[in-house]
């Protein structure tokens, strides 16, 4: 089986396993989706790439080569991108509880737009923009109340949530004092996100709608960031959108909302990660022993949840295959078990496989996306490589952590 025309057991014998493997050329073609289709004639646009699906020096590569611009929400992640000379001009910075830190390290080295999340952390802005002398642009996250059907931990955007502003509420009131009265806060415009793993259009424009609206409350043409939160495909039950129609939809939907309500906007921004890394990703084990239960059998890999933490997280649905096997029967329901010391260590539960055998490589889809950036050193396990593949050729992007890496820091 190859990924690329990159044989995977060549991949094991180079690497190893756990392997994260990203097909380069599936993730350039993804951003070529949203990029030629995002696009309007009434407004500028801008596609940024939600980092903290997938953050390593090589991606960020590819999105410099793409004329993409960056969401980051961590100095980590501004940091990793500053590395390999990302523009910081084409940077936004989320988070709901930026320190002293970060703000400051975000306005020194330029970052375009900080998207501020709440009223003391306006006020703490304002305070570091004065004592660096330094003008700095800034959104508002607002809160539109929209409630995306999907995992409670991935929604966004209901009234109670840790992120974001109510439009009616005494903060926000507080917020425009706080911007009136700001010499150095230039507040560009609205930011919202409601959620991941979406496949409802109606969520993404009822936000667009609420966002637009709040463009009256001032008398200048603003930027909207629409955020992201588009659906992929993880199993056959999900029937992600295709990326015309996620962008003419957004962009048909603000283009409508502006002309019936007679306002300008002067760009409107969307924020995809998943959707641009997690299907161009796999993660390849090696299946070690098989046992079977009264009522289970069990495939246990050489990974688990220290590599892939969304099934025990929020019970995030998998397919795979073992590979070299993929045309044989399928006569085997198994649940796939991780090597932690942790029951709820399962990656697939319930999926038809054919029989496997000690040695065999597992391979799971749809892990690009919060994989890497989720994984963990939880029973002192090492952080696997990542690989990125086009055309025939592998480019180690991220080697193995090694056991001295793993204590370095251990005093």
């Amino acid at each position: 089986m190859k990924i690329s025309g990159v044989d995977l057991l060549d991949l094991k014998k180079e690497y190893g396993t756990p392997l994260y493997i990203f097909d380069a050329s599936h993730i350039k073609r993804n951003i070529d989706g949203y990029l030629n289709n995002f696009k309007s004639n009434q407004f500028e646009t801008e596609v940024l790439f939600a980092s903290k699906a997938f953050n390593v020096k090589e991606m960020i590569r590819i999105l410099i080569e793409k004329g993409m611009s960056l969401d980051c929400v961590s100095k980590g992640e501004l940091y990793t991108a500053l590395k390999v000379g990302f523009d910081p001009k084409k940077v936004y910075y989320h988070g709901n509880n930026k320190s002293r830190e970060e703000i400051e390290y975000i306005i020194s080295n330029g970052v375009g737009t900080i998207v501020c999340d709440n009223l003391q952390e306006l006020e703490l802005i304002d305070v570091i923009a004065n004592e660096l002398n330094k003008d700095v642009n800034v959104m508002f996250r607002m809160n539109v109340g929209v409630d995306a059907h999907t995992h409670k931990f991935i929604i966004t955007a209901h009234v109670d949530s840790k992120f974001g502003v109510l439009h009616d509420s005494e903060d926000y009131k507080k917020i425009r004092e706080v911007l009136a009265k700001s010499k150095h806060i230039k507040f560009v415009g609205f930011h919202s996100h409601i959620g991941s793993q979406i496949f409802d259009l109606n969520a993404f424009k009822s936000a667009a709608e609420r966002l637009v609206g709040y463009c009256k409350d001032f008398d200048y043409p603003l930027v909207l960031n629409l955020g992201g939160g588009y659906g992929v495909h993880y199993t056959n039950d999900d029937k992600p959108i295709p990326f015309d129609i996620v962008s003419k939809t957004l962009i048909k939907t603000v283009e409508d909302e502006i002309n019936k309500q007679n306002i300008k906007i002067k760009k409107l921004a969307i924020e995809p990660g998943r959707s641009i890394v997690a299907e161009a990703g796999y993660t390849l084990y090696t299946v070690g022993f098989t046992k079977k239960t009264p009522n289970k059998e069990y495939y246990f890999i050489d990974g688990g949840m220290t590599d892939n933490i969304r099934p025990a997280l929020y019970q995030a649905k998998y397919d795979a295959t073992i590979v070299g096997k993929e045309n044989e029967k399928k006569d085997h329901i198994v649940t796939i078990a991780g090597k932690c010391c942790e029951s709820g260590d399962l990656i697939i539960e319930g999926i038809a496989l054919p029989k496997a055998e000690s040695g065999d490589l597992l391979l799971t889809y749809t892990t690009g996306a919060y994989g890497y950036s989720m994984s963990s050193n939880y029973n002192k396990a090492l952080t696997p490589a990542v690989v990125f593949v086009e055309d025939g050729k592998p480019k180690l992007a991220v080697r193995r952590m090694t056991y001295d890496e793993l204590i370095e820091r251990e005093l």
